[in-house]
């Protein structure tokens, strides 16, 4: 029988052994790590002992969880430090001791390891669709487009992306930066635009939009993003290095400049390119809620533990409704509250940027 615990270090396998899983219990005013002591189970996954607290000690604990596969993405969370799925992280293979796990920092707690991701969804309505050219005469006599696979292979890669946000989450932009998400799109939108970019038939010009609006120059390369990926995706090699060099040569290479002037061609604007967009305006607008990510320790606070300071001052006790993403399978217990909770607030339209 699970119980919760003061936290004791012990081994992860074996007959008779038990491990201590360390989990965020709190809403959006706050929380603490709460300690389970359980016994250890050979072939287990992070998500296999979250529904076995679930189970036991924790029946009012929230996750979100769908797939168990590692193709959904919905798990998400961050294993002692590091942004991983759930799902895919073996037991076995994590350190001796206790095991954190907490819900992703970079967005806002709805209720225990649930977070609300829907900055994303946000930012994903202002990437301009597909595109694609007129056909030719033969293509419209074949009836379709003609293409072969090495044309496509470039972009393909991008597309075995799952939508986890885990590296949305390591990414420090917006990690440490809250006020970037109203001009920061992420590296998981930055490789949606190379997907769209390096497609041999889209006729599309995100080149200005991506500099303008989307900040891909705030991006320092760092492949933090890489590191995470589950589906090892080369995001900062493959994406984002290639989409900054368009980008500097659209907007600072004479011989670019001097070819559009001599074709009387002018760049594609933001607003140009965005005009197929389901939205438009700034990528996000700042929740109404205090707490994103776990909270720092406040003076004379000992059992609000974090994985780094924020600056929130909220109380750590108030009790708050769980809000899941719909279509999301999700565990949350009798304890949970109605299906209502911050959101993000209604997208402005920001003013609409020269043409360039």
């Amino acid at each position: 029988m699970a119980t919760a615990a003061t936290p004791e270090e012990s081994g992860t396998g074996g007959d008779g052994a038990q491990f201590t899983m360390r989990l965020w219990r709190g809403d959006e005013t706050g929380g603490r790590f709460t300690d389970y002591v359980l016994p250890a189970q050979d072939g287990e996954v992070v998500l296999d002992v979250v529904h076995r607290v679930q189970a036991t000690a924790a029946p009012d604990l929230a996750c979100r969880w769908n797939c168990k596969a590692g193709k959904c993405g919905s798990c998400s969370a961050e294993i002692n430090g590091i942004p991983a799925l759930m799902c895919m992280t073996r037991m076995d293979a994590l350190p001796p001791g206790a095991v954190t796990v907490a819900p992703l920092r970079t967005f806002p707690i709805l209720r225990d390891l649930v977070t609300d991701v829907s900055y994303n969804y946000e930012v994903a309505k202002r990437i301009p669709p597909f595109s694609p050219r007129p056909k030719t005469a033969d293509e419209r006599e074949a009836g379709g487009y003609r293409m072969q696979q090495i044309d496509i292979e470039r972009s393909q890669e991008f597309r075995k992306c799952i939508e986890c946000f885990l590296c949305q989450d390591v990414c420090h932009v917006i990690r440490d930066h809250e006020e970037n998400k109203t001009s920061y799109a992420g590296p998981r939108f930055f490789i949606r635009v190379a997907e769209l970019e390096m497609h041999p038939l889209d006729d599309n010009d995100r080149r200005e939009l991506l500099r303008r609006e989307h900040g891909i120059g705030m991006c320092n390369i760092t492949k933090c993003c890489t590191e995470v990926c589950p589906e090892h995706i080369k995001i900062t090699d493959n994406a984002i290095i290639p989409l900054k060099e368009r980008v500097v040569d659209a907007s600072y290479d004479p011989l670019a400049w001097l070819g559009r002037k001599i074709r009387r061609r002018t760049k594609r604007s933001p607003a140009e390119a965005a005009a197929t967009s389901p939205a438009t305006g700034p990528a996000a607008v700042q929740p109404g809620i205090e707490v994103h990510g776990i909270p720092g320790p406040g003076p004379g606070d000992g059992d609000r533990t974090g994985a780094g300071p924020r600056p929130d001052g909220a109380s750590p006790d108030g009790p708050g409704p769980g809000t899941l993403s719909p279509g999301t399978r999700s565990t949350v217990g009798a304890a949970s509250g109605p299906e209502s909770g911050p959101g993000l607030g209604t997208s402005q339209a920001g003013p609409e940027p020269p043409a360039g």
